[in-house]
């Protein structure tokens, strides 16, 4: 029975590695066509030297926190298999694939559910590309109206294909609440599931020592305050869905990668997987990230919590000669350094897209 489970967190972690490579060649075909419409040339070639899928997958694959989590019998491969399964349907613009993958992992794990934003810039939009006022620029700088296929694959924006992902996330989910009702229907039905599973994440019942930062902090919060701070950690993440979809809209992968790692940060029950899998996303993006800062100081911060983390959980718990204010330390560093590292991502991200945009001006200026 053990091997049948390691069988399969072993067969989902490769096939969400096959899928992210699939995921990554898409991204640079597009990114590629979109930069030499622009005329930027020289990021092109840059984006066309650096496979991002290959090194993406490996990321995933041979990343020891993907490995630990198999080792660990944790269900997070099945959850992570299904978010890049939607985020691949979704590129791909596989309707139905895509529904079915946000349906099960918001089934899994209720977090994915902000997903469905980057999953409808993408089905409705397409893959990533340079902001649409690059294109506009440079079919409208020279004072005479021109288009090009990369302004009208940014302009045209397919509802068709939204409506349709709506209905097939309702008949998935109904399908999947259908089978669970009737599989439950002699443990005090779906009532009952919903208690134990999704009120089980929002009321952050059980305080047992995680990688995050809630366990402790509700375990000092008093009771009295207890439903206010709730709704402020839970409402935290939903203040950040708006802002970054209106200033990255044009990038619904990257968009993706960034609400992964916010949830990861603020979940109630995080684990090293949420970490593998958006760390193995980073790599889709190595080409438009190369300038990113902090790099090094990131890699040693993950690495020192990470090593930290298991010797003071053991110093507290089994020896018995700390306290939990040190294996909070490294849980509290090891927010900090997630939260660095989003942030520079995003910052960097935005810089590419300031360079694209001061290259094609200069392109356009020498133009005329």
């Amino acid at each position: 029975m053990i091997y049948n489970k390691n069988l399969a967190f072993v067969t989902s972690d490769f096939i969400t590695a096959f899928l992210i490579r699939a995921i990554g060649q898409l991204l640079q075909v597009a990114d590629i066509q979109s930069l030499k419409s622009l005329g930027a040339g020289r990021h092109s070639k840059i984006s066309e030297n650096f496979p991002s899928g290959d090194i993406a997958s490996l990321v995933y694959l041979w990343n020891p926190l993907t490995i630990i989590t198999c080792l660990g019998y944790s269900t997070s491969p099945i959850e992570n298999l299904m978010i890049v399964l939607s985020l691949y349907g979704a590129c791909m613009r596989l309707v139905p694939l895509a529904a079915f993958g946000w349906v099960i992992a918001s089934h899994l794990s209720l977090y994915p559910v902000i997903l469905i934003i980057p999953l409808v810039l993408l089905i409705g939009s397409g893959l990533d590309t340079p902001p649409r006022k690059l294109f506009l620029q440079q079919t409208h700088g020279d004072g005479h109206k021109k288009t090009t296929n990369g302004s009208l694959y940014l302009i045209n924006f397919s509802w068709r294909r939204v409506v349709l992902f709506f209905l097939w996330a309702s008949a998935w989910a109904f399908y999947v609440l259908v089978l669970c009702g009737i599989s439950l229907k002699d443990y005090s039905g779906l009532g009952e599931m919903f208690k134990r599973t999704y009120g089980f994440i929002l009321s952050v019942e059980d305080l047992s020592p995680n990688i995050g930062v809630l366990w402790y902090f509700f375990a000092e919060v008093f009771d009295f305050f207890r439903d206010f701070f709730l709704i402020v950690f839970h409402i935290n993440i939903l203040f950040m869905v708006l802002p970054l979809a209106i200033r990255l809209h044009h990038r619904p992968c990257f968009l993706a990668f960034v609400y992964i790692a916010i949830s990861s940060i603020l979940k109630s029950y995080p684990s090293v997987g949420d970490s593998a899998l958006y760390l193995g996303l980073l790599g889709l993006f190595v080409n438009a990230l190369a300038d990113m800062q902090f790099s090094f100081f990131l890699f040693s911060g993950y690495l020192g919590t990470l090593l930290l983390s298991p010797v003071m959980h053991n110093l507290w718990i089994w020896r018995g000669t700390g306290n939990a204010n040190f294996y909070f330390a490294t849980a509290m560093a090891y927010a900090c350094f997630q939260i660095v590292l989003v942030v520079e991502s995003v910052s960097s991200m935005l810089n590419h897209d300031r360079a694209l945009k001061q290259g094609t001006t200069m392109v356009a200026k020498k133009e005329q």
